[in-house]
């Protein structure tokens, strides 16, 4: 008999969580100045939660924050970002928003250690300030100008500083940093739009390099983030960090906006761009697998990270699940690069195939890869019905059949081709990932159209 496999996970509930990695832990930091660290993707230990005086990140947040949260009228703070910058401190880039306008406020605490406590530097950008003038100049315009808040700050491959943010409103913007001081360079005004407008449902903004595609990839979160928002995560791509930021069909996001002639936070006209890596799903429990079906709600506002060392990437975001309501965790999954230079995301949840009780290869062979499987198809729409998993099988001989139909081709290196009948293509990844339902490692591949639909599949039986 072979040993079994026993694989545990510690959660954690940290919205947004943005990611860094600091003496070989991982910390995420959230909204709500919530906050957990990691060894190993998979087990989380709360380190803080509140925006209260017995947060240890701040000496007493209220006080030191007061002004950000004065200025939003709030008392709460949104999606952080933390960095560690030259001088070797911590840059924790804080915000805080009314949250039924964008009157919000985007500033800056630095401390020695990553888990604090902070000292309050000062703000950067304000928002909302109706009918006066904005750091571009002209008069504060919603439609056009950003909320600022959800920053990412991030360094290019060439060593500079710079800072993503947004929220609905304007869109997504970038500006250049000072990596001396953590402070946005001098007459940037908001810096330069990259996405969105009039509203559009776009946030959470979060920027990483490939240094094997070459590229800059810009991933967001469409639609609101509650149960019924229809949240999901997409990415655009761009040779520069600064933009401009393309989709597979080449569209430039900064065209990417809501019809202002249409109701307030129009999907419609953004739902086609972008391409879409996750959204509502749940796999359908297939004979022999116990437990309640794996799946999500509103996946999204991620950050993403590479490990050099591994040249592994992995994707860090909050889910909801399928009849748990406004319940959320934290969820990693491994991402890689596909043949059209592509992210696309592992089915499951993080484990490594290290954990199993026996060895198991990284490879998988066509051989390995023919059989049923259990498929999502992400499609590209903002919705928020969950998509169950259709059963598709890929032939020893090439052919596909059952809710997709076509042909599929192993290419080599763990690349995976299926070719659907009318006409689609979809390029992306085989591996081998841990499916609680079915208590063991499975084969997965993980594919995406040019039209940014991903479609994700589980082998059933190991």
């Amino acid at each position: 008999m072979q040993p079994s496999t026993t694989v545990a996970f510690t959660g954690v509930s940290v919205h947004d969580p943005s990611v860094i990695k600091a003496a070989e832990t991982y910390y995420v930091f959230g909204s709500h100045l919530e906050a957990a660290r990691s060894t190993d993707w998979m087990n989380w230990t709360r380190i803080a939660d509140g925006v209260n005086a017995g947060n240890p990140l701040f000496n007493n947040v209220t006080a030191a924050l007061s002004e950000a949260l004065a200025w939003a009228q709030a008392d709460t703070l949104w999606a952080p970002d933390v960095a560690r910058l030259d001088d070797g401190k911590f840059y924790m880039y804080y915000c805080a928003c009314k949250g039924d306008s964008p009157r919000s406020a985007l500033g800056l605490a630095v401390a020695d250690k990553v888990d604090g406590p902070y000292v309050n530097k000062q703000l950067l950008l304000k928002s909302g300030m109706w009918g006066e003038a904005s750091p571009d100049g002209t008069v504060y315009d919603a439609t056009k100008h950003p909320n600022v808040v959800d920053p990412n700050v991030f360094r290019d491959n060439g060593g500079k500083l710079w800072m993503v943010y947004g929220s609905y409103s304007g869109g997504i913007f970038i500006m250049e940093m000072d990596p001396a001081t953590g402070l946005q360079k001098p007459a940037q005004g908001y810096g330069r739009h990259l996405m969105g407008g009039n509203h559009a449902r776009i946030e959470g903004a979060y920027i990483l390099y490939s240094p094997d595609s070459k590229y800059y990839y810009l991933f967001v979160s469409f639609g609101g983030l509650d149960a019924n928002g229809g949240y999901n995560i997409r990415v655009s791509r761009s040779l520069n960090p600064d933009g401009p930021y393309v989709d597979g069909a080449g569209t430039d996001m900064a065209t990417v906006k809501a019809n202002p002639a249409l109701p307030l936070f129009d999907d419609a006209s953004i739902a086609p761009h972008g391409q879409k890596l996750m959204g509502n799903h749940q796999y359908v429990l297939a004979s022999g697998e116990t437990g309640t079906a794996l799946g999500y709600v509103s996946p999204g506002h991620n950050s993403a990270y590479y490990d050099a060392a591994a040249g592994k990437y992995f994707l860090v975001f909050h889910a909801r699940f399928p009849g748990q309501g406004e319940a959320h965790e934290v969820r990693v999954h491994e991402m890689f690069i596909n043949a059209d230079g592509w992210p696309v995301v592992a089915p499951f949840r993080y484990v490594p195939l290290s954990k199993n009780a026996i060895t198991l290869s990284a490879d998988v062979s066509a051989a390995d890869a023919a059989g049923i499987y259990k498929v999502i198809n992400h499609g590209e729409d903002i919705s928020a019905v969950i998509k169950q998993s259709q059963v598709v099988t890929l032939a020893a001989g090439g052919a596909v059949s059952g809710a997709i139909a076509g042909n599929w081709s192993h290419l080599g290196g763990n690349k995976v081709s299926i070719a659907s009948t009318d006409g689609t293509a979809y390029n992306g990844v085989l591996s081998r990932q841990w499916n609680t339902n079915g208590n063991a490692f499975e084969v997965t591949f993980t594919v995406q159209s040019k039209a940014g639909v991903s479609l994700w599949g589980a082998r059933m039986g190991n």
